[in-house]
């Protein structure tokens, strides 16, 4: 595709997939992939302004048990170029990416797909239009099953105009935005990560202010979606998260069928966070799907 490769920032880089690794075209776009292991396939994508790295210390213990583990950088996002097609950054995009993938990296074979956050919905929004492509889901504290009312259009707004600051260069914003990413990932075995995204964090505002303003439109409510889906799902939700609480997602995640749901330690990534308890509730999952 033509595509111009402008380099990827230091920072950036940093919470991406890291090397060695490729960079698919999928849906008009360019996605850094890494790929690791050999058996049952595993996708993980990540939340917001974060990256393929997320998922390091979980490929660490499933590679050795009988996984692939693949890990995708969203566009703009790691070692991703801007996405080429102009598309802002939204879990409907993401899906669109997503669904583009599937048979590039896989081919006929059915992964389990690992979604956090705007993954996770990106996630959910594939699994719901294509359940054949998957074998199972794992939604980590997804994003589009929370009722858009007033209290969410209140919250997506101030956080809109704080990550549009951001993106304008408000000089109080790197500060602020630490200040931040502590109700957003919490506990030593996240601290590596979080410190990552934090620095980046002026350079993906404005993916940020994207995504957030993307989920205040009537398209991000999937609860109906979730009602919907015909796949084995695990929620595995980080119970102290602030903002895409259990509390305001429980409604629709409890109408989800052959669903399951485990809670974990931590803000918002219970992989991150809480990283032995998720590895044994993942691992007992995937026994129960019969996959190995």
């Amino acid at each position: 595709m033509n595509q111009s490769l402008l380099p990827v920032s230091s920072f950036r880089a940093a919470v991406g997939v890291q090397k060695p690794y490729d960079l698919v075209e999928a849906a008009g776009t360019l996605v850094a992939v890494s790929r690791r292991g050999a058996g049952t396939p595993v996708l993980c994508l990540h939340a917001t302004a974060h990256g393929g790295r997320d998922f390091e210390n979980l490929a660490e213990v499933l590679v050795p048990q009988g996984f692939e583990v693949v890990c995708v950088d969203w566009p703009g996002h790691g070692a991703s170029p801007t996405d080429a097609s102009r598309e802002p950054a939204s879990a409907k995009r993401y899906a669109v990416v997503l669904l583009a993938l599937l048979p590039l990296l896989f081919g006929k074979a059915k992964p389990i797909i690992i979604g956090n956050s705007i993954g996770g919905a990106a996630a959910l929004i594939a699994g719901h239009d294509q359940p054949e492509a998957m074998s199972a889901l794992v939604l980590c504290n997804p994003g589009g099953l929370a009722p858009l009312d007033p209290v969410a259009a209140r919250v997506i707004k101030l956080l809109v105009a704080f990550f549009n600051a951001g993106a304008r260069g408000a000089s109080w914003f790197p500060k602020a935005f630490e200040l931040y990413y502590r109700l957003v990932l919490s506990g030593p075995a996240a601290h590596a990560q979080r410190a990552r995204i934090v620095a980046a964090g002026p350079e993906m505002a404005p993916v940020l202010a994207q995504a957030w303003h993307s989920f205040g439109q009537v398209d991000a409510d999937l609860a109906e979606r979730a009602q919907a889906l015909n796949l084995p799902v695990l929620f595995a939700w980080a119970k102290s998260d602030q903002i895409v609480a259990w509390s305001r997602s429980k409604r629709a995640a409890e109408k989800v069928p052959h669903a399951r749901v485990e809670f974990f330690r931590g803000n918002h990534a219970a992989f991150l966070e809480d990283p032995q308890a998720f590895q044994s509730a993942f691992l007992r999952f995937v026994r129960n799907l019969h996959l190995q």
